[in-house]
């Protein structure tokens, strides 16, 4: 009889252990997803669809296409996860893993701050991006604030790259003169894990922009037109958009799964929690870094530790293939607008800080993004 590995959440992080999963075992083993949407999101594209660059269906599929690759999708609420008995709870009925993997991902909490929901559009979801586009559309020139509206956040170039792609925009539909694009940050600089060099490259594409940089400020409110900040200061908008405030799923917290962190612990090289059998990869996980910081959210690192769970699950079933460790290597692109992009890469895990270099925006890059997406999608899909 079969074992089964059971996932939980189809983000990259989930749909590549599922799919390195299924590649590696054999066929009377079981790969399991379980996902509450039925679409997948290729959540880098949504910025090029905030200012109206591509559309939805460019950069969603269905993901009932799994079955295809032999993988069973349950679609569904999670409401119950047992770690102890490596169980789960969706839609009233338990499943059961011999290997649980848990990518969840991060939620929004943009209620944690009293009339941020209501005054903003969250670009990073796919309905705040569309929000955002219609905005963007009627609008005829203002205030524009782009806020995080905390310090830790996955995609830590996002915020950066929608300032500068905003400030395209609006040069494109020639409103640059009768616009500002501000950028507040509740961080004290750009990207912050990857060191001071790039925080300061980062620093000065902005300015290079024309867009004003307000670090340090903790949004602690907001008023129709009007942000609150820690600090004391205050600054008015026309037209808000935000990344919120990210927490770990509440199905993960009641499961007793959180660290003191907020997030659940895991060892950084094989993706291992305290419970055995148990892993947890990618937005939901925090991986402590010596500098003093974790380990950014981002999708290329779930991609990175999806791939070694998958070889380790593999290899304990089957005996077969060598031990993978997860090292730490990342990259991400950064968009500036006008079809030009960076890219900042290098090794996280570095000590005593991260060994992280960027390269400048060119239109190289932008074309690398662009085909990323496209090899992603067909690749998984």
């Amino acid at each position: 009889m079969g074992r089964t590995a059971l996932v939980l959440g189809a983000g990259i992080g989930g749909i590549v252990v599922a799919e390195t999963l299924r590649k590696l075992l054999p066929a009377e083993d079981r790969v399991v997803v379980v996902e509450r949407e039925r679409d997948h999101v290729f959540a880098p594209s949504l910025l090029w669809h905030m200012t109206g660059d591509n559309e939805a269906a460019a950069f969603t599929r269905p993901l009932s296409s799994l079955s295809a690759k032999g993988i069973d999708l349950v679609t569904g609420e999670l409401t119950r996860i047992d770690p102890t008995m490596r169980s789960v709870e969706v839609g009233g009925k338990t499943l059961n893993g011999d290997a649980l993997i848990v990518a969840l991902g991060a939620d929004y909490a943009p209620e944690a701050v009293p009339g941020l929901a209501e005054a903003g559009h969250n670009f990073y979801t796919l309905q705040g991006a569309q929000d955002i586009r219609t905005a963007l559309d009627a609008f005829e020139g203002g205030r524009i604030v782009v806020l995080t509206a905390a310090p830790a956040y996955k995609c830590p170039a996002a915020p950066y790259e929608a300032a500068m792609l905003v400030a395209a925009y609006c040069k494109k539909r020639r409103l640059r003169k009768q616009t500002t694009v501000s950028i507040y940050a509740a961080e004290p600089a750009p990207m912050l894990v990857t060191g001071p060099v790039i925080g300061a490259q980062v620093t000065r594409m902005l300015e290079m922009k024309g867009i004003p940089y307000f670090p340090s400020h903790q949004l602690t409110k907001v008023e129709a037109g009007k942000l609150h900040f820690a600090n004391g200061a205050t600054a008015g908008y026309d037209l808000l958009l935000y990344v919120a405030p990210h927490r770990a799923p509440a199905v993960v917290k009641a499961a007793g799964l959180c660290a003191e962190s907020g997030w659940i612990a895991v060892d950084r090289e094989t993706m291992e929690t305290q419970f055995p059998a148990v892993y947890a990869i990618g937005d939901v996980t925090s991986i402590p870094l010596k500098m003093g910081r974790p380990l950014p959210k981002a999708g290329v690192f779930a991609n990175g530790q999806a791939q070694v769970v998958a070889r380790n699950i593999a290899r304990a079933w089957t005996g077969k293939g060598e031990a993978a460790r997860f090292d730490g290597h990342g990259m991400c692109f950064l968009e500036i607008g006008g079809g030009m992009a960076g890219v900042g890469s290098g090794n996280f895990y570095a000590e005593p800080t991260p060994d992280v270099r960027m390269r400048y925006p060119n239109p190289i890059w932008h074309l690398g993004k662009v085909l990323y997406e496209k090899y992603w999608l067909w690749r998984q899909f």
